[in-house]
């Protein structure tokens, strides 16, 4: 695939906007970026994509999310409204994941998909739960993820919450779908981690056998510190604040993925920072649930990589750039809190080196050698556009709505806004279809 008349802008280290640019893509890989125009008689066996001077640049990576949540868009909870972060556990999240069966698992994770292919996000980290459907729901995950064409990582959410027998199930879920993984069954592009839900969830025991469990060379997917409750438990149930308890379990390594940490303080960062550990920082979540907002700025400054997760809201990732932004202003009233060179930091460059090492893959950048997974977005500056300001653009200016093109591997997923690798009709109408059953599933659990 030869992509020509573009701006590119490369994303690499330093970032650099080339006005007027080609790509030269073979297979999966780009093995070219030129600053020139080519014609299509030079590359006459190619497939040729003419970029009419959009800009073309890596598509965004989401470094923690959940599929399964999709369900819960215009879902009521019955009776009052959950007044904290623990009620709304209690109330929604954890009976949606019990009224979940393998076809709404693999139904949820397309349209989420479907989601992130319009919005130009081409890598997802997924993190899932379904007590009731354990056993084969990273398959349906993957199925998904093999028919939408994304990068795609998951593992299942290991909790005691629903008692041993489950636990154990989920733990050997994400071992089987590890397995699967080095057995080459699934595409590179397709690939685990292992999945805890968080520390007031599991017992001692378990947390040392999943330690035991996990194969050599991968890490640990959990949620920390999101609410004040995590801390309170792990003090009552060990004496030592959350990210302490877990280090002493081995969870913390670098490949281990630290959800939210809102609540964390100086001496839990320091052991982050020093197993090499990475956090995922989800603003528009934390507003949601009201749980405040962590330290994003000081865990940058000590040297520890916060990439950009969404938690489950939609695939716009751009989105969360612009909460981020803003969020921060005011959960600290200053207004010189996380510029958005910050934000690009996260996700852009931190985002990118996630996923390279937990898979391999060199992603997020437009260079000889990195994955073809790539964006076109139709965006006419009215203002001067260059690397300096060009986050800042992006806060201010670029919009989901101007994604018109998106790949995955060399392969066209959305072009010029359709979707080419799936029948969007077919699968939202399939969609819409499961989910009065799912909601009357939830809604039993409280009769």
């Amino acid at each position: 695939m030869i992509i020509t008349n573009a701006k590119i802008i490369t994303c690499d280290t330093p970032n650099v906007i080339i006005e007027n640019g080609t790509i030269v893509i073979d297979g999966a890989k780009i093995t070219k970026v030129e600053s020139n125009t080519v014609k299509k008689e030079q590359y006459a066996q190619e497939e040729f994509i003419d970029a009419n001077g959009q800009y073309v640049m890596p598509g965004s990576i989401c470094a923690h999310t959940h599929f399964y949540g999709a369900y819960s868009r215009g879902m009521a909870m019955p009776g009052k409204p959950a007044a904290d972060f623990p009620e709304i556990l209690d109330k929604l999240w954890w009976r949606l994941d019990k009224a979940l069966d393998h076809e709404a698992i693999y139904y949820s994770a397309l349209v989420c998909m479907i989601d992130a292919i319009r919005h130009g996000t081409t890598t997802l980290i997924d993190h899932h739960a379904s007590p009731n459907a354990i056993s084969g729901s990273l398959d349906d995950i993957a199925q998904a993820a093999l028919e939408s064409g994304l990068r795609v990582s998951t593992c299942y959410e290991v909790t005691d919450r629903d008692g041993k027998e489950k636990a154990r199930a989920g733990i050997e879920e994400n071992i089987r779908f590890i397995r699967r993984y080095e057995k080459a069954e699934l595409p590179e592009r397709i690939f685990p981690t292992f999945g805890l839900h968080a520390s007031l969830t599991l017992d001692d025991d378990t947390l040392e056998t999943c330690a035991s469990a996990i194969p050599q060379g991968y890490g640990f997917h959990i949620h920390v510190a999101e609410h004040q409750v995590d801390e309170f438990d792990s003090i009552f149930r060990s004496g030592k604040r959350t990210i302490e308890r877990l280090d002493v379990f081995r969870i913390l390594n670098p490949l281990t993925i630290v959800v939210h940490a809102v609540h964390i303080d100086a001496r839990e960062m320091q052991i982050i920072k020093e197993r090499e550990a990475w956090v995922s920082h989800q603003p528009r979540s934390n507003m949601n649930n009201a749980v405040g907002l962590p330290q994003v700025e000081g865990m940058l400054n000590l040297g520890i990589p916060v990439c950009l997760g969404n938690d489950g809201f939609s695939n716009a990732m751009w989105d969360e750039w612009k909460a981020a932004y803003l969020a921060h202003k005011l959960w600290n009233r200053d207004p010189r809190r996380m510029g958005a060179a910050s934000i690009a930091k996260m996700a852009w460059v931190n985002n990118a080196k996630l996923v390279q090492k937990l898979s391999g893959s060199e992603v997020g950048v437009i260079k000889e050698g990195a994955k073809a997974d790539l964006i076109l977005v139709d965006y006419k500056p009215f203002t001067p556009l260059s690397v300096e300001n060009l986050p800042w653009q992006l806060v201010f200016g670029f919009q989901n709505s101007m994604v018109t093109t998106t790949i995955v591997d060399g392969k066209v997923l959305m072009r010029n806004g359709a979707i080419t690798v799936l029948d969007e009709e077919q699968v939202m109408r399939a969609a819409l279809q499961l989910a009065p059953k799912v909601w009357e599933r939830y809604a039993q659990q409280f009769s």
